[in-house]
Parts: structure tokens; C-alpha cells; sequence
């Protein structure tokens, strides 16, 4: 595994390949920056995670921000190590419908135990809040 100081979105988008669940996975998120604790990920639109209206149903916007938080996480500690989300508390702004979802979640704070973190989504195509949620992991 690479050191938070030379890991790459490349290392990143294969971790979502080899850790994550295939539903997860037939999710298409694509990686598209990282940094030290921080994680930006691209959720595709898709008529198959959208409900009434074409939104994009909250359960996918909440899959998406969970595996970006484990993805930010592993970005600042740079190996794979066991977590379990302790919390994610989300709050829907709008709806989403028609276009991708950015997907950014940062650490606030790691500890040796817990992480803190947050996580931002907006619509890719007019940058607008969707949803804003905060989370605790369990470093296990």
C-alpha cells in the first residue's frame, strides 16, 4: 500500500474495485481528486438509482458518501485497515435529478480509535448543495 504522501486517485479507484460490495461497485463512482484526508468521488447519473421525477434516491447518495469517507480515510492513513461507520447523519438540501453527484468527504479529525468526518455533495452540472452529512468511523 502507498504512503498518504504518494497515493494516487488510480490506487484509490482500484481500492473501489477490490473492498466494495458488487452493488457498490455497480455504482460507477469514479475517483476524480484526492489529497491527505480528503476525497472527491463522481456519482453518474443513472435512470436506475433515480425514483419519481428522475431524483437520485437517497440511499445512493448515501452509499456514495459512506465509500467516500472509508476512501478519505484510507487516504490519510494510507494502508487498509479494518472501520465500521459508527454514524452518518445526513441532511437532503434538494433534490438531485438529472445530473452526477460530486461527492467530497474530508476527515476533521482521526484519532486512534474514531474518525470525524464530513462530506459534501453537490450537483456536478450546476454545483449546488444537495446534501451535507457528518459521520464517525470505528478504526477497528
Amino acid at each position: 500500500m502507498e504512503t498518504p504522501e504518494t497515493l494516487h486517485a488510480e490506487t484509490l479507484q482500484q481500492l473501489l474495485a477490490d473492498w466494495f460490495a458488487p452493488w457498490v461497485q455497480e455504482l460507477g463512482l469514479r475517483v476524480e481528486s484526492c489529497g491527505d484526508g480528503e476525497v472527491t468521488l463522481r456519482l453518474p447519473f443513472s435512470e436506475r438509482l433515480a425514483r419519481i421525477g428522475g431524483m437520485v434516491c437517497g440511499q445512493a447518495l448515501m452509499s456514495a458518501a459512506d465509500t467516500a469517507m472509508v476512501l478519505a480515510i484510507v487516504s490519510r492513513l494510507g494502508t487498509k485497515q479494518p472501520m465500521t461507520t459508527v454514524q452518518l447523519n445526513s441532511s437532503f438540501l434538494k433534490p438531485l435529478a438529472g445530473q452526477d453527484a460530486l461527492v467530497t468527504a474530508r476527515i476533521v479529525r482521526a484519532g486512534k480509535s474514531l474518525v470525524f468526518g464530513e462530506i459534501d455533495i453537490v450537483a456536478a452540472g450546476d454545483g449546488k448543495s444537495v446534501c451535507r452529512a457528518s459521520t464517525t468511523y470505528a478504526l477497528l
